[in-house]
């Protein structure tokens, strides 16, 4: 599924116009990436919890050239699925 679709079934399931429901899940979307960038964490009971990790700088290897080289320390989104998703899906 793309974001097309899911703008697609979003309409369909709430009754919303296609443009309402891009908003909408637009809006969803720009919220959590908000949240995250302010370090915060998006906790939806029952679906999942988003988060960011901390990644720590580390040496690795072109595989090209096998040269070493340095990978820089970064932030990373993760996402851990809660109770009534893995339950869905199960």
């Amino acid at each position: 599924m793309n974001k097309n679709d899911l703008v697609g079934l979003v309409s369909t399931k709430t009754g919303m116009s296609r443009n309402d429901a891009t908003r909408a899940v637009d809006g969803v979307f720009d919220a959590i990436t908000a949240a995250l960038k302010n370090g915060d964490e998006v906790r939806l009971v029952g679906f999942g919890t988003f988060t960011v990790a901390s990644r720590a700088a580390s040496e690795g290897r072109n595989p090209r050239t096998g040269e070493k080289i340095q990978i820089p320390a970064s932030k990373q989104p993760k996402f851990k699925a809660g109770k009534g998703l893995k339950d869905a899906i199960n």
